[in-house]
Protein backbone atom coordinates (compact mmCIF):
# COMPACT_ATOMS: atom_id res chain seq x y z
CA UNK A 1 0.00 0.00 0.00
CA UNK A 2 1.43 3.23 -1.19
CA UNK A 3 1.17 6.28 1.41
CA UNK A 4 2.19 9.89 1.49
CA UNK A 5 5.85 11.30 2.37
CA UNK A 6 5.81 11.62 6.34
CA UNK A 7 8.20 14.77 7.17
CA UNK A 8 11.58 13.54 8.12
CA UNK A 9 12.42 13.40 11.71
CA UNK A 10 13.47 10.03 11.73
CA UNK A 11 14.86 7.60 13.70
CA UNK A 12 18.26 6.02 11.60
CA UNK A 13 18.42 2.85 11.44
CA UNK A 14 20.64 0.98 9.09
CA UNK A 15 19.63 -1.89 7.49
CA UNK A 16 22.63 -3.78 5.68
CA UNK A 17 21.93 -6.97 4.15
CA UNK A 18 23.39 -10.67 3.38
CA UNK A 19 22.59 -13.27 1.40
CA UNK A 20 23.28 -16.90 2.19
CA UNK A 21 21.48 -19.70 -0.05
CA UNK A 22 21.18 -23.04 1.10
CA UNK A 23 19.21 -26.11 0.98
CA UNK A 24 17.91 -28.02 3.35
CA UNK A 25 19.35 -31.81 3.58
CA UNK A 26 15.96 -33.78 4.83
CA UNK A 27 13.49 -31.72 1.55
CA UNK A 28 16.00 -30.56 -0.55
CA UNK A 29 13.98 -27.05 -0.64
CA UNK A 30 16.04 -24.13 -1.46
CA UNK A 31 16.06 -21.10 0.95
CA UNK A 32 17.49 -17.88 1.11
CA UNK A 33 18.71 -16.17 4.71
CA UNK A 34 18.69 -12.19 4.21
CA UNK A 35 20.38 -10.83 7.38
CA UNK A 36 18.98 -7.11 8.32
CA UNK A 37 21.63 -5.27 10.68
CA UNK A 38 19.51 -2.10 11.96
CA UNK A 39 20.05 0.43 15.15
CA UNK A 40 17.51 -1.25 16.83
CA UNK A 41 19.18 -5.22 16.69
CA UNK A 42 19.83 -8.31 14.23
CA UNK A 43 16.56 -9.59 12.20
CA UNK A 44 16.97 -12.56 9.95
CA UNK A 45 14.78 -13.88 7.57
CA UNK A 46 14.95 -16.92 5.47
CA UNK A 47 13.16 -16.96 1.94
CA UNK A 48 11.92 -19.58 0.12
CA UNK A 49 12.66 -19.03 -3.38
CA UNK A 50 11.38 -22.53 -4.16
CA UNK A 51 8.05 -21.96 -2.73
CA UNK A 52 7.38 -18.86 -3.44
CA UNK A 53 9.55 -17.78 -6.77
CA UNK A 54 8.31 -14.47 -7.58
CA UNK A 55 8.34 -12.73 -4.74
CA UNK A 56 11.57 -13.51 -3.35
CA UNK A 57 13.00 -12.62 -6.67
CA UNK A 58 11.30 -9.25 -6.64
CA UNK A 59 12.14 -8.42 -2.79
CA UNK A 60 15.68 -9.44 -3.73
CA UNK A 61 15.73 -7.28 -6.86
CA UNK A 62 14.70 -4.21 -4.84
CA UNK A 63 17.75 -5.14 -2.64
CA UNK A 64 19.98 -5.86 -5.71
CA UNK A 65 19.20 -2.48 -7.34
CA UNK A 66 19.38 -0.68 -4.39
CA UNK A 67 15.67 0.45 -4.61
CA UNK A 68 15.59 0.49 -0.62
CA UNK A 69 18.47 2.79 0.15
CA UNK A 70 16.18 4.91 0.95
CA UNK A 71 13.30 2.66 2.72
CA UNK A 72 11.10 2.79 5.70
CA UNK A 73 9.42 1.34 8.29
CA UNK A 74 6.32 3.43 8.50
CA UNK A 75 3.05 1.97 9.61
CA UNK A 76 2.54 -0.44 12.76
CA UNK A 77 -1.36 -2.21 12.87
CA UNK A 78 -2.21 -3.05 16.12
CA UNK A 79 -5.59 -4.90 17.70
CA UNK A 80 -5.76 -0.73 19.30
CA UNK A 81 -5.70 1.15 16.12
CA UNK A 82 -6.50 -1.31 13.40
CA UNK A 83 -10.15 -0.58 11.50
CA UNK A 84 -10.08 -3.29 9.36
CA UNK A 85 -12.31 -6.53 9.47
CA UNK A 86 -10.85 -9.08 11.21
CA UNK A 87 -7.86 -7.27 13.43
CA UNK A 88 -4.09 -8.01 12.57
CA UNK A 89 -0.86 -7.51 14.22
CA UNK A 90 1.89 -6.05 11.30
CA UNK A 91 4.21 -4.06 10.88
CA UNK A 92 4.91 -2.25 7.60
CA UNK A 93 7.94 -0.49 5.43
CA UNK A 94 9.26 -0.65 1.57
CA UNK A 95 9.89 2.31 -0.04
CA UNK A 96 6.66 4.49 0.73
CA UNK A 97 6.37 6.45 -2.33
CA UNK A 98 3.79 8.35 -3.66
CA UNK A 99 4.45 7.76 -7.45
CA UNK A 100 5.00 4.63 -9.29
CA UNK A 101 7.04 1.51 -7.80
CA UNK A 102 10.59 1.70 -9.88
CA UNK A 103 10.10 -2.00 -10.82
CA UNK A 104 6.96 -3.76 -12.38
CA UNK A 105 4.19 -4.86 -9.80
CA UNK A 106 3.99 -8.79 -9.74
CA UNK A 107 2.01 -12.30 -10.24
CA UNK A 108 0.19 -12.89 -7.07
CA UNK A 109 1.04 -15.83 -5.37
CA UNK A 110 -1.51 -17.19 -2.95
CA UNK A 111 -0.80 -18.96 -0.10
CA UNK A 112 -2.64 -22.05 -0.75
CA UNK A 113 -0.09 -22.51 -3.39
CA UNK A 114 3.51 -22.02 -1.52
CA UNK A 115 1.94 -23.32 1.23
CA UNK A 116 3.63 -20.28 3.58
CA UNK A 117 0.93 -19.12 5.82
CA UNK A 118 0.70 -16.21 8.07
CA UNK A 119 1.95 -17.29 11.05
CA UNK A 120 4.40 -15.57 13.72
CA UNK A 121 7.27 -14.00 12.27
CA UNK A 122 6.13 -14.37 8.44
CA UNK A 123 7.46 -11.34 5.52
CA UNK A 124 4.74 -10.92 2.86
CA UNK A 125 3.98 -8.70 -0.12
CA UNK A 126 1.60 -5.27 0.73
CA UNK A 127 -0.88 -5.16 -1.97
CA UNK A 128 -4.23 -3.92 -3.07
CA UNK A 129 -5.57 -5.70 -5.57
CA UNK A 130 -3.88 -9.24 -6.82
CA UNK A 131 -0.94 -8.66 -8.98
CA UNK A 132 -0.84 -4.98 -7.89
CA UNK A 133 2.13 -5.71 -5.21
CA UNK A 134 5.30 -4.50 -5.99
CA UNK A 135 7.92 -2.42 -3.59
CA UNK A 136 5.98 -2.53 -0.11
CA UNK A 137 6.05 -5.39 2.62
CA UNK A 138 4.85 -6.03 5.95
CA UNK A 139 5.65 -8.95 8.70
CA UNK A 140 3.31 -10.84 10.62
CA UNK A 141 3.14 -10.36 14.58
CA UNK A 142 1.22 -13.81 15.99
CA UNK A 143 -0.83 -15.59 13.83
CA UNK A 144 -2.85 -13.76 10.85
CA UNK A 145 -4.76 -16.55 9.57
CA UNK A 146 -7.20 -14.06 7.69
CA UNK A 147 -4.31 -13.05 5.55
CA UNK A 148 -4.04 -16.10 4.07
CA UNK A 149 -5.78 -17.51 1.06
CA UNK A 150 -9.88 -17.47 1.48
CA UNK A 151 -9.02 -15.23 4.34
CA UNK A 152 -12.21 -12.44 5.25
CA UNK A 153 -9.22 -9.33 5.53
CA UNK A 154 -10.16 -8.41 1.85
CA UNK A 155 -13.49 -9.22 0.14
CA UNK A 156 -11.55 -11.16 -2.63
CA UNK A 157 -10.53 -13.61 -0.33
CA UNK A 158 -7.40 -13.93 -2.20
CA UNK A 159 -5.00 -13.42 0.80
CA UNK A 160 -1.10 -12.20 0.30
CA UNK A 161 1.77 -13.45 -0.56
CA UNK A 162 4.07 -14.75 2.36
CA UNK A 163 7.22 -15.67 0.66
CA UNK A 164 9.64 -16.37 4.03
CA UNK A 165 10.11 -16.04 7.63
CA UNK A 166 12.06 -14.11 10.65
CA UNK A 167 14.39 -16.62 12.57
CA UNK A 168 16.09 -14.72 14.61
CA UNK A 169 15.13 -11.18 15.95
CA UNK A 170 11.27 -11.13 16.26
CA UNK A 171 12.46 -8.93 19.31
CA UNK A 172 13.70 -6.10 17.39
CA UNK A 173 10.15 -6.65 15.20
CA UNK A 174 8.25 -6.31 18.40
CA UNK A 175 10.05 -3.40 19.57
CA UNK A 176 8.70 -1.71 16.56
CA UNK A 177 5.14 -3.39 16.64
CA UNK A 178 4.98 -1.15 19.84
CA UNK A 179 6.05 1.91 18.89
CA UNK A 180 3.06 4.46 19.75
CA UNK A 181 3.90 8.07 18.26
CA UNK A 182 1.97 8.52 15.26
CA UNK A 183 1.87 11.37 12.83
CA UNK A 184 -1.56 12.26 10.96
CA UNK A 185 -2.98 10.41 7.97
CA UNK A 186 -5.27 12.18 5.30
CA UNK A 187 -7.11 8.63 5.22
CA UNK A 188 -8.82 7.88 8.57
CA UNK A 189 -9.13 4.05 8.00
CA UNK A 190 -4.76 4.79 8.93
CA UNK A 191 -5.10 7.20 11.80
CA UNK A 192 -3.04 5.98 15.06
CA UNK A 193 -0.95 3.66 12.34
CA UNK A 194 1.83 5.81 10.80
CA UNK A 195 5.08 6.30 12.58
CA UNK A 196 5.42 10.05 13.36
CA UNK A 197 9.16 9.04 13.26
CA UNK A 198 9.01 6.21 10.51
CA UNK A 199 12.48 4.46 10.78
CA UNK A 200 14.58 5.05 7.86
CA UNK A 201 16.69 1.92 6.17
CA UNK A 202 19.30 1.57 3.58
CA UNK A 203 20.25 -1.90 1.89
CA UNK A 204 23.79 -3.58 0.85
CA UNK A 205 23.78 -6.71 -1.27
CA UNK A 206 26.92 -9.06 -0.68
CA UNK A 207 27.31 -11.51 -3.19
CA UNK A 208 29.21 -14.81 -2.63
CA UNK A 209 32.46 -12.86 -3.86
CA UNK A 210 32.29 -10.78 -0.78
CA UNK A 211 31.81 -7.73 -2.82
CA UNK A 212 29.12 -5.12 -1.87
CA UNK A 213 26.58 -3.67 -4.52
CA UNK A 214 25.24 -0.53 -3.57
Amino acid sequence: MILEKISRAFCLCCLAVALLGCTDSNNSVSRTQVTLLTDLGNITLELYPEKAPVSVSNFLAYVDAGHYEKGEIYRVVRFDNDRGNPKINVIQGGLNLDQAAPLPSIEHETTDKTGILHTDGVISMARLEPGTAASEFFISIGNNPSLDYGGMRNPDKQGFAAFGRVIKGMDVVQEIHALTQTAPADDPYFEGQILAEPIKFSASYKDFSGEYHE
